[in-house]
C-alpha cells in the first residue's frame, strides 16, 4: 500500500463520521427517516414549539438586526437549569424561574464548510432589553448579568438580548434542560472522557478517579457543571469543559453503529427529541433534519467550540466583560460569515492587546503596517484565531 492510500485509509473513517454529522442532537436526528412512520410520529410530537418566543420576537422584529448571508445559519443552543417536573427536582427547590445556565451560539458557514459554536459567559454583564415575563408582565431595560435575561423573560428575551450584543441575527434556537441532557448521555451508554487528577466535588455530587472514565447521566451533568473543585473555578473554565464533553458525545454518538442499529438508535432519538423547546421552524423532525442535512459534510476539523472573548468586569471581579477588539472582531467574522480559527493553546488574539498601536490597527479597518487588510470582508484579511478546540480532537489521546 502506497503512502497515499494509507492515508486515505485513515482518513476514510474521520470522513465517513463526518457524513454523518457533526453537531450533537442534530447529529442523530437525520437517521430518523427510516425508523418507520409510527416512531417517526411519536418522535415528532415530542419536540416542544416554543411560540409565546415566536409571538415575542415577531413584535420586536423591526429592531432585530438583518441576515447578511444568505443561507448563512445562527442557531442559539440555551441549557436551561428548570427545576419544575419531577425529573428536574432532584436538582433543587422549583422557584418557578429558569436561568440559562449554559448558552452557545452556533454558527453554520453559508456552503456549510465550517460550524463554529460560541459559548457566552452566563456571568457577562450586559445591556438586556425589557422583556415580557411568563405572567405578562414586562420587565425595565437594565445592565446585568447574561442569564438575568433567561431569568426573566426566557428564549425570547435572551436572543434579543444576544442580537444586542453581537448585532448577529438568531435564526434559529434550541432550549434544553438537566433532565434532557442526562437521558441523552445515557441513552449512548455514557461518554468518555480522560482526567489528569481525580475528582471529588460535594456540591456537584461527583466522585471520578484520574484517567480514563466513561461518565453515565448522571455524572456528566455534575461534570459540565461543577465549578468549585474542577480547574480553576472559572465559569470560562467551565465553559471549556462543556465544550470539550460535546465533542466527546459527538465521538460517541458515532461509534458502535448507533446510527445504523434501530435498536441503539431510538432510545437516543427518543432523548433527544424529548429534552427539545424549540422555534416553531425546528420543532419537528423535517424542520431538524433539514438543518442536519447541510452539515454532513463539515469536516470534524471544521466544527470549532470557543468563548467569546472575554475578561473579569471592571468593578466586580466575579463578572465577566468582553476584550475589546477581539470580541467585536469575532462578532463581525461571523456576522459576515468570514472564517475563524481555533487554537488550543493560550497564546491566541483572543487575549487583549498590550499597547495603543495595536489596538488601532484593528480598529481603522485599512492595511497594517504589515502590507495586511484589517477589513473581516478583504479575502486577504488574516484569519483571526481564538484559544478553542474542534471536533476532531480526540477525548482521550
Amino acid at each position: 500500500m502506497t503512502d497515499t492510500a494509507r492515508a486515505r485509509s485513515r482518513r476514510g473513517p474521520v470522513r465517513r463520521w463526518a457524513r454523518r454529522g457533526a453537531l450533537g442532537v442534530a447529529l442523530v436526528l437525520v437517521a430518523a427517516g427510516g425508523a418507520g412512520w409510527a416512531v417517526y410520529a411519536k418522535l415528532d410530537s415530542n419536540i416542544t414549539p416554543d411560540e409565546a418566543a415566536a409571538a415575542e420576537l415577531a413584535r420586536y422584529e423591526k429592531e432585530r438586526p438583518t441576515s447578511l448571508v444568505r443561507d448563512a445559519q445562527n442557531i442559539l443552543l440555551i441549557g436551561s437549569d428548570s427545576r419544575a417536573g419531577q425529573a428536574n427536582r432532584r436538582y433543587g427547590r422549583d422557584s418557578g424561574t429558569e436561568r440559562s445556565d449554559t448558552t452557545i451560539l452556533l454558527h453554520l458557514s453559508a456552503e456549510r464548510r465550517s460550524a463554529t459554536a460560541v459559548s457566552i459567559p452566563r456571568d457577562l454583564m450586559v445591556d438586556v432589553p425589557g422583556c415580557r415575563r411568563r405572567d405578562g408582565s414586562r420587565t425595565e431595560p437594565m445592565f446585568a448579568m447574561f442569564n438575568y435575561a433567561f431569568q426573566k423573560g426566557g428564549s425570547a428575551c435572551t436572543i434579543r438580548t444576544v442580537e444586542r450584543l453581537t448585532n448577529i441575527r438568531v435564526d434559529h434556537h434550541m432550549v434544553v434542560d438537566f433532565h434532557g441532557f442526562k437521558e441523552m448521555v445515557d441513552a449512548v451508554d455514557g461518554v468518555e472522557i480522560c482526567l489528569a487528577e481525580p475528582i471529588n466535588d460535594k456540591a456537584a455530587k461527583l466522585r471520578l478517579p484520574a484517567g480514563k472514565v466513561t461518565l453515565d447521566g448522571e455524572q456528566a451533568l455534575g461534570y459540565v457543571r461543577a465549578r468549585k473543585s474542577l480547574g480553576n473555578g472559572s465559569d470560562t473554565d467551565r465553559m471549556e469543559r462543556q465544550q470539550r464533553f460535546l465533542a466527546a458525545l459527538v465521538h460517541k454518538v458515532q461509534s458502535n453503529d448507533v446510527l445504523l442499529n434501530p435498536v441503539r438508535l431510538y432510545p437516543v432519538l427518543d432523548a433527544a427529541t424529548s429534552s427539545l423547546t424549540t422555534d416553531p421552524a425546528l420543532a419537528s423532525l423535517r424542520g431538524l433534519y433539514e438543518l442536519a442535512r447541510g452539515v454532513r459534510d463539515i469536516p470534524t476539523e471544521r466544527v470549532q467550540f470557543l468563548t467569546v472573548p472575554r475578561e473579569s468586569y471592571i468593578h466586580n471581579a466575579n463578572r465577566d466583560q468582553l476584550v475589546e477588539p477581539e470580541a467585536e472582531r469575532l462578532f463581525e467574522r461571523l456576522r459576515i460569515d468570514a472564517p475563524v480559527k481555533v487554537v488550543n493553546s493560550p497564546e491566541t488574539s483572543q487575549d487583549p492587546p498590550r499597547d495603543s498601536s495595536h489596538r488601532s490597527s484593528h480598529n481603522d479597518g485599512r492595511k497594517s503596517s504589515s502590507g495586511q487588510s484589517n477589513d473581516p470582508a478583504d479575502p486577504a484579511s488574516p484569519t483571526p484565531t481564538f484559544r478553542g478546540n474542534t471536533a476532531a480532537e480526540k477525548p482521550c489521546r
